[in-house]
C-alpha cells in the first residue's frame, strides 16, 4: 500500500540511519499531470557541521545552504559544476543542515517518459547517477525547498523493506576535499535485485 512518509521520519536525529532507510522508499515527481517514480537504491549522508564534505560544514550559511537549515522534509536541489542539478531531502530539527542526497533510483512509474528524458539528454537508460536522477524525474532548482508532502514532489513508502545484509557501505563519491570524512562509509547501496 502505498502512503506517504510521516514528518517524524524527516526528523529523525542520524542522518546515517535516515540514508539507509530511504532505501526502497520510492521517489515520485509530477510535473505537467505527468506521474514517474523509482524505488531509491542509492543514497548518501551528510552530516551538516562537523561533516567536512557537507555544504553546511562549519556551520556556513549561505544563500544556496540556507534550504539545508529547514526543518527537515524539503527538498534541498543545487547546481553541481554549474551544470547538473542534484536532489537531497533535507532531514532533521530546524537548524541542524543534515542531508541525504539520492544517487540512484529504479524507474517503476512512467517509465516511457523517465526513458524519453533521458535519451533527450544523451543519457543511458539506467538511472545509476545523481544528475540522472533529477533528469528522469524533471527536478531542478525550482524544487528546491519545497516540501516533501506536496504534490509536485515527495516520497512514498511501498512497504518494500531491504534487509541489512542487502546494503553496502561505502565512502562518499567526489569528495576527497573532505580530508578524513571522505573515508566515511556514508555511501549505502541495494546490493540484489529488488523483488
Amino acid at each position: 500500500m502505498k502512503k506517504l512518509l510521516p514528518k517524524s521520519f524527516y526528523l529523525q536525529s542520524d542522518v546515517v540511519e535516515t540514508a539507509k532507510q530511504l532505501l526502497g522508499k520510492v521517489l515520485v515527481s509530477c510535473q505537467h499531470g505527468i506521474r514517474t517514480a523509482g524505488i531509491i537504491t542509492e543514497t548518501e549522508a551528510y552530516a551538516g557541521e562537523v561533516d567536512r564534505a557537507s555544504h553546511a560544514y562549519g556551520g556556513k550559511r549561505t544563500k544556496r545552504t540556507e534550504t539545508m537549515f529547514m526543518q527537515g522534509g524539503v527538498a534541498y536541489v543545487y547546481l553541481c559544476y554549474g551544470i547538473h542539478s542534484l536532489f537531497n531531502v533535507v532531514t532533521n530539527k530546524k537548524d541542524i543542515p543534515h542531508a541525504v542526497l539520492i544517487r540512484a533510483i529504479e524507474p517503476i512509474e512512467g517509465t516511457d517518459t523517465i526513458n524519453l528524458r533521458l535519451q533527450q539528454k544523451k543519457m543511458k537508460p539506467e538511472v545509476n547517477g545523481p544528475a540522472k536522477v533529477t533528469v528522469a524525474l524533471a527536478l531542478d532548482l525550482s524544487h528546491n525547498g519545497i516540501s516533501l508532502h506536496s504534490d509536485l514532489v515527495r516520497i512514498e513508502d511501498y512497504g518494500i523493506k531491504i534487509p541489512s545484509e542487502n546494503i553496502t557501505a561505502t565512502p562518499r563519491i567526489g569528495v576527497d576535499y573532505a580530508g578524513e570524512d571522505a573515508k566515511l562509509l556514508y555511501r549505502f547501496i541495494i546490493n540484489k535485485p529488488i523483488s
